[in-house]
């Protein structure tokens, strides 16, 4: 293992890496008016840029570290921040919608191996014992990522005009793609084995995935989102099957009978889900029943990545002197916790209460993150490393793309009234009904969690 101030750059370096992806989810978005107005475009048009970056992640995550498992984790990475980068550049030449749709497209396969293959790394570069604290660390670089993304965004926007998003962000790849060049460790030398591609595993699981984002983020007729869904089921299953007779499968099913595995990839798409109730249900409640202007809503807003930020790096400390499992329980009884409160405490104190709330839940987050992520990571084999970190990112993204669907349609809900539950119709209701849920959902992950997580 490197000396201690080797491994400093080196996570230095990672730590760049991760930030790339996360920034380029959100600091796209507050262009998208800007964007509509350029090309003359409708809005449903316009969201294509959110959308094609979204599912080629989720599309291609998997792969990626598959790949940078059999070929190399190094070298993958940084064909992976390079795609990234020259897209980027791309992007501020984009002389029309569609094509700056599909350098996004391009830009998020870019992500999907530097998101693959960031916390795969972590186990090259320093010891079991500090793993805790560089999951804490990348956790919560991928938090100010997310944070930063809207408010850089609007500044460059105002100052520049939109293509200085894509500037930035091309001269943020390249610097990462020359500190990686120096820092990132060398692939281990190993011995000849064959490998065959799994084109037809590959292909199905990247169209169900990408059938599934549409279906859960598209503004569509309801005949056209079911059509996606029994398209994602069908695309599934024959993934399943394909799986089950190749010869070298992309994911050995077996492997997802692990039980820190299994477990730790359940409850981080559960409270992956719950996350996204806090960005999507929240400014509807801020600005209708509380009051708040859009300013004060954004303020607020910037509460819970920004708690999941300070959280992070303590979060990854206690991992690795506590241990993974009760740090865990902890984050998940947190999660529970808040939800509970934003049930009663907005509408008893209002912002604060909401506030308070939102603190809790993203708290909460970040320790189940660091601790969830380092027992996965720790009994993973070497030669599986990018393959589960692949798993790891895969299962937060279906998290918060299905969150975002599964609990606007509780919002919608509770909003319009439930007798039968007590609920009268009004936004309030639906905060409540929204968060009873997503109580009742962190209850499962922290039994589900507490079974799987024992004993690491």
């Amino acid at each position: 293992m490197q000396p201690a101030s080797s491994q400093r750059w080196r996570l230095a370096a990672l730590s760049v890496t991760m930030l790339l992806p996360s920034l380029g989810t959100s600091i796209a978005n507050v262009a998208l008016p800007t964007l509509a107005e350029t090309f003359a475009a409708l809005f449903r048009d316009v969201q294509w840029i959110v959308i094609a970056y979204l599912i080629a992640v989720t599309a291609l995550v998997v792969a990626a570290g598959r790949l940078g498992d059999v070929f190399g984790r190094r070298r993958l990475l940084l064909a992976g921040i390079a795609v990234f980068a020259l897209a980027s550049a791309a992007g501020t030449f984009a002389g029309n919608l569609w094509l700056l749709v599909a350098v996004r497209a391009v830009q998020g396969a870019g992500a999907a191996v530097m998101m693959a293959l960031t916390v795969a790394s972590v186990g090259d570069v320093v010891p079991k014992a500090a793993a805790g604290r560089a999951m804490g660390l990348l956790g919560t670089v991928s938090a100010v990522g997310t944070a930063l993304g809207p408010s850089l965004g609007g500044a460059l926007v105002a100052a520049f005009g939109w293509p200085s998003v894509f500037a930035v962000m091309a001269v943020a790849g390249t610097a990462a793609f020359a500190f990686g060049t120096r820092l990132f460790p060398a692939d281990a030398a190993a011995a000849p084995r064959r490998f065959r591609l799994d084109p037809a595993g590959t292909l199905l699981l990247a169209l169900s995935l990408g059938a599934y984002a549409l279906a859960t983020t598209l503004d569509a007729a309801p005949g056209v989102v079911a059509f996606l869904a029994a398209a994602a089921a069908l695309g599934f299953a024959a993934f399943v099957a394909v799986e089950l007779h190749v010869e070298s499968p992309l994911i050995k099913l077996p492997l997802l009978r692990d039980r820190t595995l299994g477990t730790g990839l359940a409850a981080l798409a559960i409270v992956s889900a719950i996350v996204m109730a806090t960005l999507v249900v929240g400014p509807f409640y801020l600005a209708d029943v509380l009051g708040l202007s859009a300013v004060d809503v954004g303020l607020v807003m910037s509460v819970g990545p920004g708690v999941s930020a300070l959280t992070g790096v303590p979060a990854g400390r206690l991992v690795d002197r506590l241990g993974s499992y009760t740090v865990a329980l902890a984050g998940l009884g947190g999660v529970v916790a808040g939800s509970l409160l934003m049930i009663a405490l907005p509408g008893a104190i209002g912002v604060a209460g909401y506030i308070a709330s939102l603190a809790t839940i993203t708290a909460g987050y970040a320790l189940f993150q660091a601790a969830g992520n380092t027992a996965v990571m720790n009994g993973a084999a070497a030669d599986r490393r990018g393959l589960v970190s692949a798993l790891l990112a895969l299962s937060r993204n279906l998290g918060l793309v299905t969150g975002a669907s599964l609990m606007a349609t509780l919002f919608a809900l509770g909003s319009g009234g439930i007798a039968l539950l007590g609920l009268v119709p009004g936004t309030a209701s639906g905060l409540q009904l929204t968060f009873a849920v997503a109580a009742a959902s962190a209850g499962a992950a922290l039994a589900v969690a507490g079974w799987g997580l024992r004993g690491r």
